[in-house]
């Protein structure tokens, strides 16, 4: 018993050495400190793994929710077009409400929706956004996308006659990170950042800000690893989150119900992830999170199946060695689950972020 304990010590000294900014926790079940945090570049701890809400229902989400936060999870993302903001309002509220939780022990994250992308949309969608979270402030919000949509009374993702999204071809980044910082000095979020922004536009911003963004938030996974953008980010201190870290497998149904049927490659499935899985009696869906936080991304895996939901969060019992590393980065394909073209269109916005030409799953 106390081998294995000597174990986890080494083991999360050994996170420490991989990733210099990440921290020790303890073992208080309602606080950040539960789990390791790293540090964002405002200061602030923001928890390494985080729990991802996308296409989560409400009333999936919120018995998930209410096992996530006691399994330990702090770090929690949403975005005002996941349309469900409200519930995770709903359950945060009734934690505080009971003693078992403190506002300053959550580490919520939300982001501007594409048809607030101008710099008037800002403070009203994350006022809406505070209003459906029964919050005074976020700890970070995002810009979910470099890519504008017009505005409509109703619904999201507004198409034309002809089908294709309905873009402002006007989106103005800078223009609308003066806006995000204001947000910081108005004191409604503590730390902003973007989302699905490819490294020039990144740049830009950080060339042209007073405050620096925070995070920025990618797909990342084996497959799609990201290394220039992660570097770039790094030597900038931008910590980056990895959404679809497990692969997303909800995605194919997704792209469906918009006409996309794209065979999508089976991450945990992969001969290599497995391997390593047996190797330290992890499952592979533990072992590609593990990998992300050895390399200082912070990942926000989605499940709302108790079992997987604890399982995601229990990673910092055990070290991946040199070669399994070695062996998980050879997995890089570039291959992008997530494709933004299935709103038809969208490729033509002058802001839109990735290559025109995306690799089929066949060739990994």
């Amino acid at each position: 018993m106390g081998f294995k304990y000597l174990e986890i010590a080494i083991a999360i000294f050994m996170i420490s050495v991989v990733c210099e900014n990440l921290v020790c926790g303890t073992n208080n079940k309602t606080s950040m400190t539960n789990i390791p945090s790293f540090t964002l570049n405002t200061g602030k701890k923001i928890p390494s793994i985080g729990y991802g809400t996308w296409q989560a229902n409400d009333e999936k989400l919120e018995k998930a929710l209410d096992v996530a936060l006691e399994a330990g999870y702090r770090h929690i993302d949403t975005a005002f077009v996941y349309e469900n903001e409200k519930v995770i309002g709903k359950v945060l509220k009734r934690w505080i409400t009971d003693g078992k939780l403190k506002r300053e022990d959550i580490f919520l994250v939300t982001k501007l929706p594409p048809e607030g992308n101008r710099p008037e949309g800002v403070s009203k969608y994350l006022k809406k956004s505070l209003e459906n979270l029964q919050m005074d402030y976020v700890d970070l919000y995002l810009i979910h996308s470099p890519v504008g949509l017009n505005e409509v009374e109703e619904g999201q993702h507004p198409t034309n006659p002809d089908g294709t999204i309905s873009l402002d071809m006007s989106t103005d980044h800078l223009a609308l990170w003066k806006e995000m910082e204001k947000q910081v000095d108005a004191g409604l979020t503590k730390a902003i950042g973007l989302s699905n922004f490819n490294k020039t536009q990144v740049e830009r911003i950080v060339k042209n800000s007073k405050i620096s963004p925070s995070s920025l938030q990618i797909e990342l996974h084996a497959y799609l690893q990201q290394n220039e953008l992660v570097d770039f980010c790094k030597q900038n201190k931008i910590l980056v989150t990895a959404y679809s870290p497990l692969g997303s497998p909800g995605q194919k149904a997704f792209n469906e119900r918009f006409g996309a049927k794209v065979e999508l490659p089976d991450i945990l499935g992969n001969p290599t992830v497995k391997a390593i899985a047996k190797k330290h009696s992890k499952s592979p869906a533990q072992v590609v999170l593990r990998f992300d936080i050895q390399r200082g991304v912070i990942p926000i895996p989605k499940s709302t199946n108790s079992d997987r939901l604890k399982q995601n969060i229990d990673i910092f019992d055990f070290i991946l060695d040199e070669k399994d590393i070695k062996d998980l980065k050879s997995l890089d394909a570039g291959f992008r689950i997530v494709d933004l073209r299935i709103f038809k269109g969208i490729d033509k916005h002058p802001e839109y972020p990735f290559p025109s030409e995306m690799k089929k799953a066949e060739n990994i």
